[in-house]
């Protein structure tokens, strides 16, 4: 990801270089990312020699214990102030200027760092990234652009942790491989996260988690429940979905409470037929957005949204009648065992587009455990010596296996051209170390000897490939499911537009 910056202009940070006197200003009521990436924005200037200064307004102080402890003991230099101290530049961080959770005051220039919805006009003062889960990634991402090394400063690194632990609920919500990046590659002091992971519950709290689960609700036909819980801390809700989870009788769970501005969902599964991340996306779509990993997920649901679309409805009533429909939208197939009805597909052959293929080989020994970075998701793989990843024009990744990429692919010299939010990556789960696919990747393409059968989906089906019986690929209708001629069980999916691009129609 490259934050949007074409050839040959300046990172976004080093459009500041200008300003001596910069204030950050994190909203009203600031949380663990708002401290941290406020923080790191800090740290950046003030190690560039600039005059900086680290500040929240509003009607009220910081009082939580979990804030107060982050702040002493990684020594955040942030202050309650009631009125603008002198700048050149404001820079707005986890936050946008003139919104409802911030205080506004006049300043001769204004930047923002933010990850929330934008609602306002883009400009070269603002990066504004939706799709992550945090500011402090965010933050990251700019510090990895201009090569600003925060291992060498152990409180910083910790900060950007615990910011994103925070904001997407102890990692349930976290689903962009930048959010997982950050997380996996950075330093951090084990033993303060500790503290202040166990520092976030009150009596009060506890209370509260209790009464919620005396007034669950449980579907028996398909062994879901859904717990609603009074308005309280966000984290709460993790608690006790985590604890409902638990029950024998139920394969997976949603606690939700009301917060300002709408709703937040804490998401469980213990089934391999039901992500969390994806059943959390489903209920959220068109109103809100949700994410997270395959047993642990969560969401938010705008209440203006949610009140437009559904008028007449209760949050509850909503969340059981949309869970069922979750559980019949689909079809599930397991490849390995599935037989298609060749009648009733149509044959294709991938069209002589280069793309991308690495050897797994080349720089990884056999049988070291991996996980495949993508946009998609993880994938877990031990490595072989006829392994082999195919790199899309768009960034998708797969495995082949040797033997099978020879039947149907050859090498070419010409470069192959992709379009992608983000290159995938392999890292290697013995050492940790990382490595980027496209840069032991070559260019290839379809020899058009290997016909694959497909028709477009009419309904969704998550299919389990005979190459990862653990972990299903969805494919929405519009979508293509595909089948090769020479192995009928090696059944998978292609997105639409992508299958379009990249096959043409042949007659038998």
């Amino acid at each position: 990801m490259n934050n949007g910056r074409k050839n040959g202009e300046r990172a976004f940070l080093d459009r500041f270089d200008q300003y001596e006197k910069i204030c950050i200003q994190c909203h009203d009521n600031p949380d663990a990312d708002a401290l941290a990436s406020g923080y790191a924005l800090w740290s950046f200037f003030k190690e560039k020699g600039k005059e900086v200064t680290f500040v929240y307004g509003g009607a009220n102080q910081i009082q939580k214990s979990n804030l107060l402890l982050m702040i002493k003991e990684l020594e955040i230099p942030v202050q309650y102030v009631t009125e603008l101290p002198d700048c050149d530049l404001l820079i707005m961080a986890d936050c946008q200027y003139g919104s409802g959770n911030v205080t506004k005051w006049k300043a001769p220039e204004i930047a923002m760092v933010d990850h929330h919805q934008c609602g306002l006009m883009q400009g070269d003062h603002y990066c504004i990234k939706s799709n992550l889960g945090s500011c402090s990634t965010v933050v990251w991402s700019l510090f990895q652009e201009v090569g600003f090394d925060i291992s060498r400063n152990i409180h910083l690194s910790t900060a950007l942790y615990y910011g994103l632990y925070m904001d997407t609920s102890q990692f349930e919500e976290i689903f962009h491989p930048l959010d997982k990046d950050m997380r996996d590659t950075l330093e951090k002091d084990d033993q303060l996260l500790f503290h202040l992971m166990n520092t976030n519950l009150s009596l009060e709290e506890l209370s509260i988690a209790g009464e919620a689960l005396t007034k669950r609700i449980y579907d028996e036909e398909y062994r879901f429940s859904v717990i609603p819980v009074k308005q309280c801390d966000p984290n709460i809700l993790g608690i006790v979905s985590d604890f409902v989870i638990q029950v024998e009788e139920i394969n997976t769970c949603v606690a939700f409470n009301p917060n300002p501005g709408g709703y937040k969902l804490s998401v469980r599964s213990c089934v391999k037929e039901a992500k969390a991340n994806e059943m959390a996306q489903f209920l959220c779509a068109d109103i809100g957005n949700g994410g997270g990993h395959l047993t642990k997920g969560g969401g938010f649901i705008a209440k203006k949204s949610f009140e437009q679309t559904y008028p007449d409805c209760q949050m509850q009533d909503y969340l059981c009648d949309r869970i069922r429909n979750y559980f019949d939208s689909y079809e599930v197939i397991y490849a390995k065992t599935y037989q298609l009805d060749k009648a009733q597909l149509q044959p294709y052959l991938k069209k002589a587009i280069p793309v991308g293929v690495t050897r797994a080989e080349d720089f990884l020994k056999m049988g070291t455990p991996i996980l495949v970075r993508t946009l998609e998701g993880d994938v877990d793989l031990i490595v072989s010596k006829d392994l082999y990843f195919m790199i899309g024009i768009e960034g998708e990744v797969y495995p082949i296996r040797k033997e099978k990429f020879e039947r149907t692919y050859r090498y070419v010299d010409e470069v192959a051209e992709f379009d992608m939010e983000y290159a995938p990556t392999i890292r290697n789960n013995i050492d940790g170390e990382i490595y980027r696919l496209m840069d032991y990747m070559r260019s290839c393409v379809a020899s058009g000897t290997t016909k694959i059968y497909a028709k477009p989906l009419e309904k969704n089906v998550k299919v389990f490939t005979a190459w990862d019986e653990h972990k299903y690929y969805t494919g929405l209708a519009g979508d293509y499911i595909v089948m090769r001629e020479d192995d009928e069980h090696d059944i998978y999916i292609v997105r639409g537009d992508i299958f379009k691009k990249t096959y043409e129609k042949v007659e038998e």
